[in-house]
């Protein structure tokens, strides 16, 4: 699923491009967007008691992001065992097939007292719409 942003001035650095740290907050976005699409946007799973805490995160540069650029980060579900998820994220460059980062991020899922949910047996109806996801 596609998330669209722009890129904001204060995301760069000095030579103009985004710096390297803002990566992780735009897998952050997208991933909200994605679960948000599919019907369990963050606050619905807080309010069930669960939360996701990220294990990983990874990505790889291809080519230069600058500032005024429109991007646009497609997610898609890598592995879900019912308390692992993992992520994968594509960013391109919006309106053209030039993919000029991919990432990763991995999560888990655990109840307030951050021990390990198994969202297949917590709650089966959102375990089948991850799985349903998977690429």
């Amino acid at each position: 699923m596609a998330y669209i942003r722009d890129v904001k001035y204060y995301e760069t650095d000095k030579m103009g491009i985004v710096h390297h740290s803002n990566y992780v907050r735009w897998f952050e976005e997208a991933r909200m967007d994605f679960l948000a699409k599919i019907g369990y946007p963050y606050d619905k799973m807080e309010e069930m008691g669960i939360l996701s805490p990220v294990l990983a995160v990874s990505s790889k540069y291809k080519s230069v992001i600058k500032f005024g650029e429109h991007v646009e980060i497609d997610t898609r579900v890598i592995s879900f065992n019912g308390i692992k998820l993992v992520l994968g994220y594509e960013i391109k460059r919006l309106g053209t097939d030039e993919i000029t980062t991919v990432g990763e991020s991995e999560h888990c899922f655990v109840n307030e007292q951050f021990k390990p949910v198994n969202m297949k047996k917590r709650n089966k109806e959102f375990y089948d719409t991850i799985v349903s996801n998977v690429e």
